[in-house]
Protein backbone atom coordinates (compact mmCIF):
# COMPACT_ATOMS: atom_id res chain seq x y z
CA UNK A 1 0.00 0.00 0.00
CA UNK A 2 1.55 3.28 -1.10
CA UNK A 3 0.78 6.81 0.15
CA UNK A 4 1.71 9.75 -2.11
CA UNK A 5 2.80 12.80 -0.10
CA UNK A 6 4.23 16.24 -1.00
CA UNK A 7 7.97 16.06 -1.66
CA UNK A 8 8.65 19.69 -0.69
CA UNK A 9 7.01 23.00 0.07
CA UNK A 10 4.85 24.14 2.95
CA UNK A 11 2.89 20.86 3.10
CA UNK A 12 5.88 18.51 3.27
CA UNK A 13 7.01 18.84 6.89
CA UNK A 14 3.49 18.87 8.46
CA UNK A 15 2.60 15.77 6.44
CA UNK A 16 5.70 13.85 7.52
CA UNK A 17 5.14 14.95 11.13
CA UNK A 18 1.57 13.66 11.02
CA UNK A 19 2.65 10.29 9.63
CA UNK A 20 5.30 9.99 12.36
CA UNK A 21 2.84 10.88 15.11
CA UNK A 22 0.43 8.29 13.72
CA UNK A 23 3.10 5.59 14.10
CA UNK A 24 4.08 5.38 10.43
CA UNK A 25 7.74 6.18 11.05
CA UNK A 26 9.74 6.61 7.86
CA UNK A 27 12.82 4.46 7.43
CA UNK A 28 15.95 5.08 5.33
CA UNK A 29 15.33 8.82 5.37
CA UNK A 30 13.27 10.90 2.99
CA UNK A 31 15.73 13.39 1.55
CA UNK A 32 16.09 13.34 -2.25
CA UNK A 33 14.32 10.01 -2.54
CA UNK A 34 11.29 8.97 -4.54
CA UNK A 35 10.18 6.27 -2.10
CA UNK A 36 10.55 5.55 1.60
CA UNK A 37 9.55 2.52 3.62
CA UNK A 38 7.73 2.81 6.92
CA UNK A 39 7.84 0.64 10.01
CA UNK A 40 4.73 -1.06 8.64
CA UNK A 41 6.01 -3.45 5.95
CA UNK A 42 2.69 -3.08 4.11
CA UNK A 43 2.87 0.72 3.82
CA UNK A 44 5.38 2.82 1.85
CA UNK A 45 5.54 6.49 0.92
CA UNK A 46 5.86 8.02 -2.55
CA UNK A 47 7.17 11.59 -2.72
CA UNK A 48 5.66 13.74 -5.45
CA UNK A 49 4.70 17.31 -6.33
CA UNK A 50 1.57 18.29 -4.42
CA UNK A 51 -0.17 19.12 -7.72
CA UNK A 52 0.63 15.68 -9.18
CA UNK A 53 -0.59 13.59 -6.26
CA UNK A 54 -4.27 13.34 -7.33
CA UNK A 55 -3.22 11.96 -10.73
CA UNK A 56 -0.74 9.54 -9.11
CA UNK A 57 -3.56 8.11 -7.04
CA UNK A 58 -6.09 8.05 -9.87
CA UNK A 59 -3.59 6.33 -12.19
CA UNK A 60 -2.62 3.66 -9.66
CA UNK A 61 0.91 4.79 -8.77
CA UNK A 62 -0.35 5.09 -5.19
CA UNK A 63 -3.45 3.88 -3.39
CA UNK A 64 -3.71 6.91 -1.08
CA UNK A 65 -2.68 10.54 -1.33
CA UNK A 66 -2.19 13.50 0.98
CA UNK A 67 -2.45 16.94 -0.61
CA UNK A 68 -4.57 20.08 -0.67
CA UNK A 69 -8.23 19.93 -1.61
CA UNK A 70 -7.49 22.69 -4.13
CA UNK A 71 -5.09 20.34 -5.94
CA UNK A 72 -7.68 17.57 -6.04
CA UNK A 73 -10.28 19.92 -7.50
CA UNK A 74 -7.80 21.31 -10.04
CA UNK A 75 -6.84 17.80 -11.20
CA UNK A 76 -10.52 16.97 -11.89
CA UNK A 77 -10.03 13.32 -10.99
CA UNK A 78 -13.31 11.46 -10.72
CA UNK A 79 -12.31 8.12 -9.22
CA UNK A 80 -10.90 9.19 -5.85
CA UNK A 81 -12.74 9.56 -2.55
CA UNK A 82 -11.90 11.94 0.27
CA UNK A 83 -11.32 10.02 3.50
CA UNK A 84 -10.28 12.65 6.03
CA UNK A 85 -9.71 16.38 6.46
CA UNK A 86 -6.24 16.55 8.03
CA UNK A 87 -6.91 20.08 9.32
CA UNK A 88 -3.71 21.82 8.27
CA UNK A 89 -2.59 23.80 5.23
CA UNK A 90 -5.78 25.85 5.36
CA UNK A 91 -6.10 28.49 2.68
CA UNK A 92 -8.58 30.06 0.30
CA UNK A 93 -8.69 30.49 -3.44
CA UNK A 94 -10.11 33.93 -3.99
CA UNK A 95 -11.10 36.11 -6.90
CA UNK A 96 -9.25 39.41 -6.47
CA UNK A 97 -8.96 42.61 -8.47
CA UNK A 98 -7.15 45.97 -8.15
CA UNK A 99 -8.42 48.02 -5.22
CA UNK A 100 -8.77 51.16 -7.36
CA UNK A 101 -10.33 49.36 -10.35
CA UNK A 102 -13.90 49.02 -11.59
CA UNK A 103 -14.44 45.37 -10.66
CA UNK A 104 -16.80 45.11 -7.70
CA UNK A 105 -18.47 41.78 -8.41
CA UNK A 106 -18.16 38.60 -10.45
CA UNK A 107 -20.54 39.95 -13.10
CA UNK A 108 -18.05 42.74 -13.90
CA UNK A 109 -15.65 40.18 -15.38
CA UNK A 110 -17.83 39.11 -18.30
CA UNK A 111 -15.62 39.16 -21.39
CA UNK A 112 -12.56 40.25 -19.42
CA UNK A 113 -9.38 38.37 -18.46
CA UNK A 114 -8.64 36.41 -15.27
CA UNK A 115 -5.15 35.02 -14.58
CA UNK A 116 -4.61 32.02 -12.35
CA UNK A 117 -2.52 28.96 -11.57
CA UNK A 118 -5.82 27.06 -11.12
CA UNK A 119 -7.58 27.26 -14.50
CA UNK A 120 -9.89 24.29 -13.92
CA UNK A 121 -11.11 25.49 -10.52
CA UNK A 122 -11.50 28.99 -11.94
CA UNK A 123 -13.51 27.85 -14.98
CA UNK A 124 -15.73 25.69 -12.75
CA UNK A 125 -16.35 28.68 -10.50
CA UNK A 126 -17.34 30.98 -13.35
CA UNK A 127 -19.46 28.26 -14.96
CA UNK A 128 -21.49 28.12 -11.75
CA UNK A 129 -21.97 31.90 -11.79
CA UNK A 130 -22.92 32.11 -15.46
CA UNK A 131 -20.16 34.62 -16.18
CA UNK A 132 -17.75 33.88 -19.04
CA UNK A 133 -14.35 35.60 -18.76
CA UNK A 134 -11.16 34.68 -20.59
CA UNK A 135 -9.20 32.47 -18.15
CA UNK A 136 -5.42 32.61 -18.67
CA UNK A 137 -3.11 30.13 -16.94
CA UNK A 138 0.10 31.51 -15.44
CA UNK A 139 2.85 29.66 -13.63
CA UNK A 140 3.74 32.17 -10.93
CA UNK A 141 3.58 35.77 -9.68
CA UNK A 142 -0.16 35.75 -10.37
CA UNK A 143 -0.71 38.84 -8.23
CA UNK A 144 1.42 40.93 -10.60
CA UNK A 145 -0.62 40.27 -13.74
CA UNK A 146 -3.22 43.04 -13.23
CA UNK A 147 -0.43 45.60 -12.81
CA UNK A 148 1.27 44.69 -16.10
CA UNK A 149 -2.05 44.62 -17.98
CA UNK A 150 -2.02 40.85 -18.51
CA UNK A 151 -5.30 40.40 -16.64
CA UNK A 152 -8.18 42.35 -15.13
CA UNK A 153 -8.39 40.06 -12.08
CA UNK A 154 -6.82 36.95 -10.61
CA UNK A 155 -7.80 33.76 -8.82
CA UNK A 156 -5.06 32.91 -6.34
CA UNK A 157 -4.34 31.25 -3.01
CA UNK A 158 -4.35 33.36 0.12
CA UNK A 159 -3.86 32.44 3.76
CA UNK A 160 -3.61 35.79 5.53
CA UNK A 161 -4.32 38.24 2.70
CA UNK A 162 -1.00 40.00 3.21
CA UNK A 163 0.30 39.38 -0.33
CA UNK A 164 -2.92 40.68 -1.84
CA UNK A 165 -2.75 43.86 0.22
CA UNK A 166 0.91 44.39 -0.69
CA UNK A 167 -0.10 44.28 -4.34
CA UNK A 168 -3.13 46.57 -3.90
CA UNK A 169 -5.59 43.77 -4.63
CA UNK A 170 -8.96 43.33 -2.95
CA UNK A 171 -10.96 40.13 -2.60
CA UNK A 172 -14.05 40.13 -4.77
CA UNK A 173 -15.33 36.70 -3.80
CA UNK A 174 -14.14 33.41 -2.31
CA UNK A 175 -13.75 30.68 -4.92
CA UNK A 176 -12.78 27.68 -2.79
CA UNK A 177 -11.85 26.90 0.82
CA UNK A 178 -9.07 24.33 1.04
CA UNK A 179 -7.11 22.26 3.53
CA UNK A 180 -4.97 19.15 3.29
CA UNK A 181 -6.99 15.95 2.85
CA UNK A 182 -6.37 12.20 2.82
CA UNK A 183 -7.96 10.53 -0.17
CA UNK A 184 -7.87 7.16 -1.91
CA UNK A 185 -8.95 5.51 -5.14
CA UNK A 186 -12.56 4.40 -5.13
CA UNK A 187 -11.69 0.76 -5.79
CA UNK A 188 -9.55 0.42 -2.65
CA UNK A 189 -11.30 2.61 -0.05
CA UNK A 190 -12.63 -0.48 1.77
CA UNK A 191 -9.24 -2.17 1.99
CA UNK A 192 -8.46 -2.99 5.67
CA UNK A 193 -5.02 -1.37 5.44
CA UNK A 194 -6.49 1.89 4.16
CA UNK A 195 -9.02 1.89 6.99
CA UNK A 196 -6.12 1.27 9.39
CA UNK A 197 -4.15 4.24 8.06
CA UNK A 198 -7.22 6.48 8.20
CA UNK A 199 -7.88 5.47 11.81
CA UNK A 200 -4.24 6.10 12.77
CA UNK A 201 -4.26 9.61 11.27
CA UNK A 202 -7.68 10.38 12.71
CA UNK A 203 -6.52 9.34 16.19
CA UNK A 204 -3.74 11.95 16.07
CA UNK A 205 -6.18 14.68 15.05
CA UNK A 206 -8.61 13.65 17.80
CA UNK A 207 -5.83 13.92 20.41
CA UNK A 208 -4.82 17.45 19.40
CA UNK A 209 -5.77 19.94 22.10
CA UNK A 210 -6.78 17.20 24.55
CA UNK A 211 -5.31 16.23 27.93
CA UNK A 212 -5.73 13.15 30.11
CA UNK A 213 -6.57 13.85 33.77
CA UNK A 214 -6.13 11.24 36.49
CA UNK A 215 -7.08 11.81 40.11
CA UNK A 216 -8.00 10.10 43.36
CA UNK A 217 -11.48 10.84 44.66
CA UNK A 218 -13.15 9.77 47.96
CA UNK A 219 -16.13 7.60 47.16
CA UNK A 220 -18.49 9.96 48.96
CA UNK A 221 -17.30 12.92 46.85
CA UNK A 222 -17.56 11.22 43.46
CA UNK A 223 -20.78 12.94 42.37
CA UNK A 224 -19.41 16.36 43.24
CA UNK A 225 -16.34 15.68 41.10
CA UNK A 226 -18.46 14.33 38.23
CA UNK A 227 -20.43 17.58 38.13
CA UNK A 228 -17.36 19.74 37.46
CA UNK A 229 -15.57 17.53 34.93
CA UNK A 230 -16.08 18.78 31.33
CA UNK A 231 -14.89 15.51 29.82
CA UNK A 232 -15.59 13.67 26.59
CA UNK A 233 -18.43 11.57 27.91
CA UNK A 234 -18.42 10.27 31.44
CA UNK A 235 -15.18 9.70 33.37
CA UNK A 236 -13.69 6.26 33.91
CA UNK A 237 -14.01 5.30 37.58
CA UNK A 238 -12.02 2.48 39.18
CA UNK A 239 -11.56 1.17 42.71
CA UNK A 240 -8.16 1.67 44.29
CA UNK A 241 -6.87 -1.42 46.09
CA UNK A 242 -6.42 -0.86 49.83
CA UNK A 243 -2.68 -0.84 50.50
CA UNK A 244 -3.08 -0.66 54.24
CA UNK A 245 -2.39 3.07 54.36
CA UNK A 246 -5.93 4.27 54.65
CA UNK A 247 -6.85 4.42 50.96
CA UNK A 248 -9.95 2.29 51.43
CA UNK A 249 -12.94 4.06 49.88
CA UNK A 250 -10.84 6.00 47.36
CA UNK A 251 -11.57 5.83 43.67
CA UNK A 252 -9.35 6.49 40.64
CA UNK A 253 -11.04 8.81 38.16
CA UNK A 254 -9.67 9.25 34.63
CA UNK A 255 -11.06 11.63 32.03
CA UNK A 256 -10.11 13.34 28.74
CA UNK A 257 -10.64 17.12 28.69
CA UNK A 258 -9.89 19.97 26.32
CA UNK A 259 -6.54 21.60 27.00
CA UNK A 260 -8.21 24.99 27.41
CA UNK A 261 -10.30 23.61 30.30
CA UNK A 262 -7.43 22.04 32.25
CA UNK A 263 -6.55 25.02 34.48
CA UNK A 264 -10.11 25.60 35.66
CA UNK A 265 -10.91 21.90 35.93
CA UNK A 266 -7.96 21.18 38.25
CA UNK A 267 -9.12 23.91 40.63
CA UNK A 268 -12.72 22.69 40.59
CA UNK A 269 -11.99 18.98 41.11
CA UNK A 270 -9.53 19.79 43.90
CA UNK A 271 -12.18 21.91 45.63
CA UNK A 272 -14.62 19.02 45.17
CA UNK A 273 -12.29 16.64 47.06
CA UNK A 274 -9.94 15.18 44.44
CA UNK A 275 -6.26 14.65 45.20
CA UNK A 276 -3.19 13.20 43.46
CA UNK A 277 -4.19 14.99 40.25
CA UNK A 278 -2.04 14.14 37.23
CA UNK A 279 -2.25 15.73 33.77
CA UNK A 280 -0.62 14.10 30.73
CA UNK A 281 -0.54 14.74 26.99
CA UNK A 282 -2.34 12.37 24.63
CA UNK A 283 -0.54 11.18 21.52
CA UNK A 284 -3.49 9.40 19.91
CA UNK A 285 -7.19 9.09 20.69
CA UNK A 286 -9.28 6.48 18.90
CA UNK A 287 -12.92 7.46 19.19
Amino acid sequence: MRIAVPNKGRLHEPTIDLLERAGLHLENGAERKLYADTVDPDVSVLFARAADIPEYVADGAAEMGITGYDQVREARVDDVDELLDLEFGRCRLVLAAPEDGDIDGVEDLAGRTVATEFPNVTRDFFADTGVDPNVVEVSGATELTPHVEMADAIVDITSTGTTLKMNQLAVVEEVLASSVRLFAREDVVDDPKIREVRTALSSVLSADGKRYLMMNVPQDRLEEVREVIPGLGGPTVMDIADDGEGDDGMLAVHVVVDERDVFETITEVKNAGASGILVTEIERLVE
